[in-house]
This record gives structure tokens, sequence and C-alpha cells, in this order.
């Protein structure tokens, strides 16, 4: 972590000594599967603490309690991979979603290797979110990169229509996003500045439940 600025250095120092030997382990392993496949942009991995672990890390800081997480196209394991391996609490636990074969073999090494409290499901969101949700019950669903907001509202509303808070970054282009999510119904949401990255913003949703009138 050598390279982090001033800026997030506070952010930083929030990690207990054992998450970051995790995160490190992880690293070691990001480095050495992305000589195979690409989990994340080459042009990010001279910066990984900070546009990949950091970012993805403080999202703990805005989900509030929780017990049950579902991460979903987790990809190289962002945000949800860094979630479980950075949660203290054993009775807690993270689902993550992928339908890269490759990624899932890569995300089941990371978590046996740092003893993340995942559980992995190899598939379509839009087929395995849905399953998921008639035997659990999320607190949290979150995604980083993985469509247009409006689109993630769709995929992420078996979760969010049962009561899961969304978490979800998003980049630069946030804004305009926002702008067609109001096409969506029943939903309401805050926006937090990224702590990671000046120009992006966490997007905080929730589903809102339909009124009942009663004659």
């Amino acid at each position: 972590m050598d390279n982090l600025t001033d800026w997030r250095r506070d952010l930083a120092e929030g990690l207990p000594a054992a998450t970051v030997e995790r995160l490190r382990v992880y690293e070691d392993l990001l480095r050495k599967w992305q000589r195979k496949i690409n989990l994340v942009s080459e042009s990010t991995l001279a910066d990984i603490w900070n546009r990949h672990f950091l970012d993805s890390y403080q999202l703990l800081g805005l989900a509030g309690a929780w017990t049950r997480w579902v991460d979903l196209g987790s990809g190289g394991g962002f945000p949800g991979l860094v979630v479980a391996i950075a949660n203290a609490d054993p009775s807690r636990k993270v689902h993550l979603i992928e339908a890269d074969k490759r990624k899932v073999a890569f995300l089941r090494e990371v978590s046996r290797e740092t003893g993340a409290p995942v559980e992995i499901h190899s598939g379509r969101v839009e087929v395995v979110l849905p399953e998921l949700c008639n035997q659990e019950r999320f607190d949290i669903v979150s995604a980083r990169a993985l469509a247009p907001l409006a689109d993630l509202v769709r995929l992420a509303a078996p979760a969010l229509k049962s009561g899961a808070s969304g978490v979800f970054l998003k980049g630069k282009d946030f804004a305009a996003e926002l702008t067609n999510l109001g096409a969506i119904a029943n939903s309401e949401y805050s926006v937090v500045e990224s702590q990671t990255d000046p120009c992006a913003r966490v997007i905080l949703l929730r589903w809102n439940k339909p009124t009942v009138v009663r004659i």
C-alpha cells in the first residue's frame, strides 16, 4: 500500500493487519491469474489497492448491519470478495454470482487461500439470483461495472423486492445513468461520493413496497 495518496490513507488505515495479509494473498493470485485471463484492466495493475481493494472495502462503511450479502457479476471479486475478506463476523456470508467459468475458478482459489466466507455460484445473474432469493433473504445486493444502472436494478430486483438494499459502485457517467433510472418505478436512492475516486459515486438504493389501498 505504499502508493496510497494522502486522501485515501485514512480509509486504508481502517484495515486490520490480518485483513491486509489476506488481501496481499489476493493480490499475488490476481497478478498470477491476470497473465492467463483478463480479471482487471491492465492499466489498473499498478494501483490495485486503490482502484480495486479500497474501492470495494468502502462499501462496508455504507452497508449498515447485514448478515447475507449477494454480489452480482463478481468477475475478479470486486466488490464482493473484498467485502468477504474484510468481514470480521463469522456469522456473515457473501454470495458471489459469476457466469465466466474461468473467473469462477479464480474466485474459488482466492476464497480457499484466504479463508473468505463466501459461496460462489456459477451462472448468469438473471437465472441464479431468483433461485437464490427463494432460498435466502439478502440484506445487501452489490455490483460494480456490471451494467448500466437501470439494467442493474432490473437484474437485482429479486433481492431488492425482498428487502435488500442496493449498494452499487458507479464511475464518472453516474449522472446520466441516474437520469435513465427514472423509468424504474418503486425505487428510491441516494448518492454518496466515492472515498477512492472523486469522479465516482456509490448509489444506495431501496425498492419501495407498493402502497396497499384498502376499501
